[in-house]
């Protein structure tokens, strides 16, 4: 993942973020830990880095260590925005995080349960 990319993303800087996304920049890179704009911005709170990544089809699915995906990466930090977000724009709620203690075997769902985010839980449970 190119340095100012990553540090746009970090930063929270949506226009220079939209301006790497002109020029090019591929919205699925990623950095040396296999996690993606999305996922970054996800879980620092950017909402409108998220909107920006989302509408340039960043890959709402893709999941780094752990098999956390940018949907638990933001319930993990508590931006239950992002995660309704991410959830009404079609992320998959059926993935399960892989070897995170505490989180291995769980869906979006059950970590929305587990940390009280009641509201949410019902939009994250999957429909079977």
């Amino acid at each position: 993942m190119d340095a100012a990319w990553q540090n746009a993303i970090k930063r929270g800087n949506a226009h220079i973020v939209r301006n790497l996304i002109e020029r090019g920049m591929d919205v699925n890179a990623r950095d040396r830990y296999g996690q993606t704009a999305l996922m970054l911005a996800a879980h620092a709170g950017h909402c409108e880095i998220v909107e920006t990544l989302i509408a340039h089809r960043a890959d709402l699915n893709v999941t780094a260590k752990f098999g956390l995906s940018a949907l638990m990466l933001a319930l993990i930090a508590g931006h239950t925005d992002i995660a309704h977000l991410l959830a009404k724009s079609g992320a998959d709620l059926l993935l399960q995080a892989t070897g995170a203690p505490g989180f291995a075997g769980k869906t979006a769902y059950d970590l929305a349960v587990e940390l009280s985010m009641l509201e949410l839980s019902t939009e994250l449970k999957p429909k079977t």
